[in-house]
């Protein structure tokens, strides 16, 4: 059984008296646990696709399947229970709550799955440990680096375990030391606990670290790169023979 199966997905939005083709027929299949990447230009479709990965939104046409579970026939209630516990979303903004500590901020999934607190404080403790912020659990995001703040809401992704992490340019707002720091540490994440991670980024670096980057132009697949050995600009090489193939 496929982690992530799409089949035929399309997607179109009105914009301005007009509509908008974001996706138009997009099939992808990701078989093994590992760090992925969907990399394309800005009105690519890369970031809906991931919004309808996550059942934030709904396809037009298609089916979408993750561990097994259609996505594309959740209703809203089933999909937030779906994101709570099946897979993590990690944003560009990090979203985290102002005036909750980082612990706090971890288990929050949990607090409203009325999970059992001494549970989520074992869990969160040893999740911020994993990610290096064992010394920075009780300290609020103003008080913590973008990096950090990105840290606290990978491990509040990860607080049930799930099959299948997404992550939307999600060093979008971290300098590039942070950023390299931060690619590392989701592949380190995929490889240790068997997850499926998969990022949304317009960045060859980023996908450098990945096993295989999807390729999309105009809201279709125009190419997939194999990133074995391939550094940074290898990946801007193949990343631009795709974009001319298309």
């Amino acid at each position: 059984m496929a982690l992530i199966r799409c089949s035929g997905v399309r997607k179109t939005y009105p914009l301005g008296g007009r509509s908008v083709e974001a996706l138009r027929g997009v099939d992808l299949t990701i078989e093994q646990a590992g760090f992925y990447a969907i990399m394309g230009q800005s009105g690519s479709g890369k970031s809906t696709l991931l919004h309808l990965l996550a059942g934030l939104d709904k396809p037009d046409a298609g089916e979408i399947f993750i561990a097994g579970e259609a996505v594309h026939e959740m209703n809203e209630r089933r999909a937030t229970e779906f994101r709570r516990t099946k897979v993590g979303v990690v944003f560009q903004s990090f979203n985290l709550i102002p005036t909750l500590t980082a612990r706090e901020n971890v288990e929050l999934p949990g607090v409203l799955a009325r999970e059992r607190q001494s549970w989520l404080r074992e869990r969160s403790d040893e999740l911020l440990g994993d990610l290096g912020l064992g010394d920075r659990k009780e300290h609020r995001p103003e008080a913590m680096s973008g990096g950090e703040q990105q840290r606290v809401a990978i491990a509040r992704a990860l607080l049930f375990e799930p099959p299948v992490i997404l992550a939307d340019e999600p060093t979008g707002n971290l300098d590039a030391d942070s950023a390299e720091m931060l690619w590392a540490l989701l592949a380190q994440v995929a490889g240790a606990r068997g997850t499926t991670m998969l990022m949304v980024t317009h960045e060859p670096a980023a996908a450098a670290h990945c096993v295989s980057a999807l390729v999309l132009r105009n809201g279709q697949v125009c190419g997939t790169i194999e990133t074995e050995g391939l550094d940074a600009a290898g990946v801007a090489a193949r990343y631009q023979q795709c974009l001319g193939q298309a």
